[in-house]
């Protein structure tokens, strides 16, 4: 049976990078959840998943208009909807390698409730000064905006969104004893995917 090591967390903390560098170092299979999302959501909403087909109806202003904490929640509850479909693909992943699998969705209880073990899953959040200063340099942000009325109060309400998002998972962390990095920009990268091989044990392999 082929070793499955998750990377959960929160937007722009890095995950996706220290996922692909302890791929690339220990020539482990990667699995991005971001890159499946929008087909999962639709796999749920024609099997009837609540809140992946509200979602998918909902426009660039209707979703981002919406209370912060509204957001946040059902942003979870998505991704409960949608974990099946993610395993489905990862067990479907041909070799025989290691994997890294990635992404917001996997979110700490969700992994517990799997029985992924402590040495087995990290959490990774952005503070929220470091997460709003790294999105506002994005050039293509005023573009995913664009088609709301008051971008500027869309974008607020997508950062108040992922600070909720993330300190809901580190709360959920704590609760099931997994690993977490806060991520604030002091610490660089590749320190970053020093400490989650740690935590995943690689460098005792």
């Amino acid at each position: 049976m082929r070793e499955i090591y998750y990377i959960g967390g929160s937007p722009c903390s890095g995950k996706s990078t220290i996922a692909e560098m302890l791929a690339a170092e220990y020539s482990f299979d990667y699995y991005k959840l971001d890159d499946y999302l929008d087909p999962h959501m639709k796999l749920a909403a024609l099997e009837g998943k609540s809140h992946s087909l509200a979602a998918l109806a909902l426009d660039f202003e209707q979703m981002w208009m919406r209370d912060p904490k509204q957001q946040a929640n059902e942003e979870l509850a998505i991704y409960e909807e949608i974990l099946p479909y993610a395993l489905q693909d990862i067990q479907g992943m041909e070799g025989d390698d290691p994997i890294i699998a990635e992404g917001a969705g996997f979110t700490p209880g969700l992994m517990a409730g799997l029985g992924v073990g402590a040495n087995r899953y990290i959490c990774i959040v952005p503070t929220e000064v470091f997460q709003r200063e790294t999105y506002a340099q994005r050039t293509w942000i005023g573009q995913f905006l664009a088609g709301c009325k008051d971008p500027d109060a869309a974008f607020d309400n997508w950062m108040s969104r992922d600070a909720l998002f993330a300190r809901d998972v580190l709360r959920q962390a704590q609760k099931y004893g997994y690993q977490s990095i806060v991520v604030d920009g002091r610490q660089s990268i590749k320190e970053n995917c020093i400490t989650v091989a740690n935590a995943f044990m690689f460098l005792k392999k």
